[in-house]
């Protein structure tokens, strides 16, 4: 797989170039944490190489697979993201900062394997629910709604002697 998803250095004129790659279930079984374990994305990668760096515009669309947070039940989440790289040459590989790859000087290609992965995570949302329906209702599981909607309490808040002090405290200032 590591070859599907590299960028030739050795050879690569100065100018513009596009590198398209495609994302399925098989790259996410490579990552054997991931949580995500189906998808469909197009990568393309448009790269300006000049002189001293290549700069990199990674532009991934698609969907992926997730579990709803709400009903546990899957569903296809759209994704669509827009990343950009600066490539330099250096005396070692250094990924301190996010932006900057600093490849050794003798890499003959570029490896976005890694960066694709972390790119299609950076562009899921933090609560992943399902979508709402065209009439504004919630498309999770119905039967999974109604077994939580039972198991809802509705507690009043109790009065704790302990903190009554500590209110009269608060009360005096």
């Amino acid at each position: 797989m590591s070859r599907l998803y590299t960028i030739p250095l050795k050879g690569l004129k100065q100018g513009h170039h596009t590198f398209r790659f495609e994302v399925d279930n098989e790259y996410f079984e490579n990552f054997e944490e991931s949580e995500i374990k189906e998808g469909s994305l197009a990568v393309v990668a448009e790269v300006e190489k000049r002189s001293s760096h290549l700069e990199l515009e990674i532009v991934i669309s698609g969907q992926v697979k997730l579990c709803c947070d709400r009903c546990l039940d899957m569903f296809y989440f759209p994704l669509e993201c827009r990343n950009s790289i600066i490539v330099k040459n250096g005396p070692g590989h250094d990924e301190s900062d996010p932006d900057l790859i600093i490849l050794a000087l003798n890499e003959q290609e570029l490896d976005l394997k890694q960066y694709i992965y972390e790119f299609i995570y950076l562009a899921l949302p933090i609560r992943r629910v399902h979508p709402q329906g065209s009439d504004g209702e919630s498309t999770c599981d119905p039967e999974m709604i109604r077994k939580l909607h039972e198991h809802i309490v509705d507690e009043e808040p109790v009065d704790n002697p302990a903190w009554d002090e500590l209110k009269k405290l608060m009360n005096d200032n």
